[in-house]
């Protein structure tokens, strides 16, 4: 066998199979480029599901990392460290909030902002103890925990894991009637992705986002935005919910916060929603550790000087505009905002597994989402020579 079927063979062999991984096995990476065990080369067209904003081995993120390696790299919480106050207060800044509260995944930041949001419902809106609800969005992806996935609408995340937990409410994704039918005096809080990753990338119908905001505000419910893929460049903005102008009540943020280096994740709201903690009701041993502090501080810095935000704007029309292009035959359409695009394969072609493998095959990894739908997401990093070309191995797969 090849290097690389020895090695997918035994991870078969001995790891749980909770996912299905394209064959290629990845033994190193730079910027939008990964290279496997047998040195061939392959454009990263995912970047890690957005983790990768910054692409593979920044070199500004490396070097914060190591530094901060020779110095100190966990002190649990029960102390604090030099690192912690100015990753809160810059990280409050570049949101325009006022408190941080650090996780380490994404489905964590979402954990604490159920949790958040439940607390404040009772200590603060009033509602009685053990009623409170959230309501989201059909479709929705944020994480997988028992209790996320309880309001999950996709059958192979939810299935054989129950009993769920209450609480919830779902309506459709886009749908301002059906969420202003949902709302009751015991709705603490509408918790949505501003743009739905893994449903395929999809994009609310203009307004949307606004409705809820000014909904939810009327109604004394709070609005919290999952911005853990959509967030921190991605759609050409620092933050999804800017393209309508929109301000939540709270951010979720994961995923590019560690820069692809380690696993980072917040909450990130006001002192007066945040403030309904007491020392011992909520934490996390690694969460704010000072290692992911450094790391974090370094990508907000590089956030503040919008280039990323930027890159993804000039290189998001550019890459929408030729995916554009192919619509109406193999492609029967493409949605996304940014340098994020979700692209529908005719079935006739094929299924999204099956294209990603024929991309794979001509040296571009993407990834298969619902069917026959393509996700597209490489790192801000990547050079327009480089985005063309990986364009042009997705004609060429169309076409053949």
């Amino acid at each position: 066998m090849s290097t690389t079927e020895t090695a997918i063979a035994s991870a078969e062999a001995h790891s749980a199979h909770n996912y299905h991984p394209l064959p290629v096995v990845v033994a190193s990476a730079d910027g939008a480029w990964m290279t496997d065990v047998e040195g061939r080369r392959y454009l990263d067209m995912l970047a890690g599901y957005s983790a990768l904003n910054f692409g593979h081995g920044n070199r500004r993120l490396i070097d914060a990392a190591k530094a901060q390696l020779e110095r100190v790299t966990l002190t649990s919480r029960a102390f604090h460290h030099d690192r912690f106050a100015d990753f809160c207060t810059q990280l409050a800044e570049l949101c325009g909030m006022e408190m941080v509260l650090p996780m380490n995944t994404g489905a964590e930041a979402v954990e604490t902002a159920v949790k958040t949001a439940r607390k404040w419902g009772y200590r603060v809106k009033g509602v009685p103890d053990g009623m409170a609800k959230i309501i989201v969005a059909a479709d929705n992806f944020h994480g997988r925990t028992t209790t996320i996935i309880s309001f999950s609408t996709d059958h192979e995340a939810r299935a054989d894991f129950g009993p769920y937990t209450p609480g919830f409410e779902i309506v459709p994704y886009g749908d301002l009637t059906a969420l202003a039918e949902a709302m009751t005096e015991n709705t603490v809080a509408v918790l949505m992705e501003p743009i739905q990753g893994e449903a395929g990338v999809l994009v609310p119908p203009p307004g949307y986002l606004a409705g809820v905001r000014q909904m939810t505000r009327e109604r004394n419910v709070l609005f919290i935005a999952d911005e853990i893929q959509s967030g921190l460049g991605r759609t050409g903005r620092t933050f999804a919910c800017e393209h309508e102008h929109v301000v939540p009540d709270m951010y979720v943020l994961g995923k590019a916060l560690g820069g692809g280096v380690v696993p980072v994740s917040a909450v990130v709201s006001s002192a007066a929603i945040l403030g309904v903690y007491r020392p011992g009701e909520h934490g996390s041993t690694f969460g704010g550790n000072p290692l992911a502090c450094a790391v974090a501080l370094e990508v907000v810095a590089m956030l503040r000087t919008g280039e990323f935000q930027q890159r993804a704007t000039e290189l998001g029309d550019h890459l929408h505009h030729e995916l554009g292009l192919l619509t109406g035959g193999a492609v029967q359409a493409v949605r996304g905002r940014g340098l994020w695009a979700g692209v529908d394969i005719s079935p006739a072609l094929g299924t999204g597994r099956e294209i990603s493998e024929k991309l794979m095959d001509r040296g571009v990894l993407v990834k298969d989402t619902h069917g026959s739908t393509v996700r597209i997401a490489p790192p801000l990093v990547i050079s327009k020579e480089d985005l063309d070309w990986g364009l042009d191995q997705l004609r060429g797969v169309l076409a053949s």
